[in-house]
């Protein structure tokens, strides 16, 4: 008896031990009870932009509770990005993550092998060599473009039926930060949305050369409506033009609004119809879930992945509509709006880029295409790709 007891001591000290060696184990190798996580915001929560990044925050919060500790810089502009990476690195984070578009993340990286940096997605990294522990991400944009799009043709399709407006009057307005491949895509993948509910569409796009600046936004969508626009969307950073439109309905000018990354029901509450966002949180999450399992974070991101590039849309979570706004929102938006995003879910990409238009490159004019046979977006990268712009039915605004 007093054998036994003895062997089963012994056994259970082996098995303390054994556990004990395997904690440790993982830990040398990179697994982790607590995490320090760091945020770089180009912006502040002030923002559109930076708000809806910031949810991932708000979401890593709430799963982990203590198990995290969060540290944040914002207002970080992309050639400043330098000192305050440096100073999260030396705060001992393990995972920082960027909204910005600095190459000097990916170039700093590798002096840092113990933390990961993960990067929204700011160029084709296809093909690319990137330090292993370097990431990039992004939701497929287009995807809520274009459901957005067709909520904006119904509710053309609806003014025109009451004789709001004519056919010819079908035009969209879009404000745009920059003319690179990420805003024209969008704007792009937004108008065909449109032209899917009303064929005889077009839309006028201004560029605003800036991110983010409530005046020029504003002053941008002011000028879009003088021109005659009866629906403005945006890719920007501020409500700036939110504002103009509900500034124009309070003047009896029928506008109204299609949001990105935030709803602007609150601020534009009789011209907001709907607003695509992209969801930062699964891929952040899923990332913080990598390194507390001790694996690598591509591994357990569910996603399309490209390397260290991983990018997904409606079927994933990573991109959603939200707040579309019944008062204001034509009838049957909501049917019409499901309707394209089972098709996203069941995998069908290639109906969006796809028809009789032909366009100019905007980083090349030497290059052109024909979308009779369509293009697929986001296919080999999480960065959109699509630079070009749709002859006849888009027209740059001075």
């Amino acid at each position: 008896m007093k054998k036994a007891y003895i062997v089963t001591i012994i056994t259970c000290a082996v098995l303390v031990a054994a556990m004990i060696f395997s904690f440790k184990l993982l830990n040398m190798s990179g697994g982790r009870e607590h995490l320090t996580i760091g945020f770089i915001y180009d912006n502040d929560e002030s923002t559109p932009y930076t708000y809806n990044f910031s949810l991932a925050k708000d979401a890593l919060e709430k799963k982990y509770g203590d198990k995290v500790t969060i540290l944040t810089c914002s207002n970080v502009l992309d050639d400043e990005m330098e000192e305050p990476l440096r100073n999260l690195a030396d705060q001992g984070c393990d995972i920082i993550f960027f909204n910005g578009y600095s190459d000097l993340v990916m170039k700093l990286a590798p002096e840092y092998p113990g933390i990961q940096f993960c990067q929204a997605s700011y160029m084709d990294m296809s093909g690319v060599s990137v330090p292993d522990n370097f990431h990039t991400f992004k939701g497929e944009a287009y995807q809520g473009r274009y459901v957005s799009g067709i909520a904006a043709g119904m509710k053309m399709k609806q003014m025109i039926d009451e004789g709001t407006i004519t056919e010819d009057q079908a035009v969209a307005g879009f404000v745009a930060a920059f003319p690179n491949s990420e805003v024209i895509s969008g704007y792009t993948a937004f108008l065909l949305g449109v032209r899917s509910v009303v064929p005889s569409a077009t839309m006028r796009v201004r560029y605003t050369q800036t991110w983010s600046s409530y005046p020029i936004e504003k002053s941008a969508a002011e000028q879009l409506i003088d021109d005659g626009c009866v629906i403005i969307s945006q890719h920007t950073d501020t409500i700036g033009p939110a504002i103009a439109c509900e500034e124009a309905g309070e003047r009896k000018k029928e506008v109204y609004f299609v949001g990105w990354c935030q709803s602007m029901s609150e601020v534009a509450p009789g011209s907001s119809i709907v607003t695509a966002r992209i969801c930062w949180e699964p891929y952040v999450l899923s990332s913080v879930d990598a390194l507390m399992s001790n694996k690598k974070i591509e591994k357990v991101v569910s996603a399309k992945i490209f390397g260290n590039d991983a990018s997904a849309g409606f079927e994933k979570g990573w991109v959603e509509m939200i707040d579309l706004s019944l008062p204001v929102a034509a009838p049957g938006t909501q049917e019409a709006m499901d309707a394209a995003i089972d098709q996203f879910k069941k995998g069908n990409m290639d109906f969006v880029f796809k028809g009789n238009y032909t366009g100019v490159s905007q980083s090349d004019p030497s290059k052109t295409i024909n979308l009779q046979n369509g293009y697929i977006e986001n296919e080999h990268s999480s960065h959109p790709l699509f630079d070009y712009v749709l002859d006849e039915v888009i027209t740059i605004g001075d």
